[in-house]
């Protein structure tokens, strides 16, 4: 069985969560980060050098790096379902992907740090305002490209939807003044109805 070890508020873990769900593939979860374990241990640091989460060991075979885990466990388990088997369409996939992780991930670990876990002498007015700026021209770009879709690769969930949708859904809980951008909005009602999306993503941030 596939084991994944990370704790359920971490957004990264939420994305392998959602995925293997998704596909219906069984695994066994161990808390570990926060207030479960220090992660710069030897022993956790033989599983993952970074000494972060999420990471995953499937018959002996670890990984790390969630959207590489996100695209080993539909590729294995899925493929076909989430992971496309066109070339081209994995490829469109992918690139929204790797676009979360250059585009969207700056700005949002910045807005989700500063509202949510910064002490008072953290606090930074300043990048707030710099981040909120950056990642709503991020949304944006997204809203458009959804516009007449109903996922971001086409008519289906697929791995491209996994990563965006979990940053997604602190976009939308961030004590923030949003823009309206009704392509995004009705794509996020669209994940909030998978029950698999709720159970694993739509939690309280911590």
């Amino acid at each position: 069985m596939i084991r994944i070890w990370g704790r359920r508020s971490s957004v990264n873990v939420q994305k392998v969560l959602w995925a293997c769900d998704e596909i219906g593939v069984p695994f066994e979860r161990v808390d570990a980060g926060g207030a479960f374990s220090d992660l710069r241990t030897d022993a956790f640091r033989a599983l993952n050098p970074n000494a972060r989460i999420p990471v995953l060991e499937d018959s002996g075979f670890i990984l790390w790096e969630s959207n590489a885990i996100v695209r080993y466990v539909t590729a294995t388990y899925g493929a076909g379902r989430l992971c496309p088997l066109d070339p081209r369409a994995r490829a469109d996939a992918d690139r929204w992907m790797d676009w979360q992780l250059s585009d969207i991930l700056p700005s949002m670990r910045v807005l989700f740090f500063q509202l949510v876990r910064a002490r008072d002498e953290e606090k930074d007015p300043a990048a707030v305002e710099r981040s909120m700026i950056a990642a709503a021209g991020s949304w944006r770009l997204l809203d458009a490209h959804l516009e007449g879709r109903k996922f971001v690769a086409g008519e289906d969930l697929s791995i491209a939807d996994i990563p965006l949708g979990t940053f997604l859904y602190r976009w939308m809980a961030l004590p923030i003044e949003r823009p309206p951008l009704p392509s995004l909005a009705a794509w996020f009602e669209r994940l909030c109805a998978r029950p698999h999306f709720s159970s694993n993503v739509m939690r309280p941030l911590e």
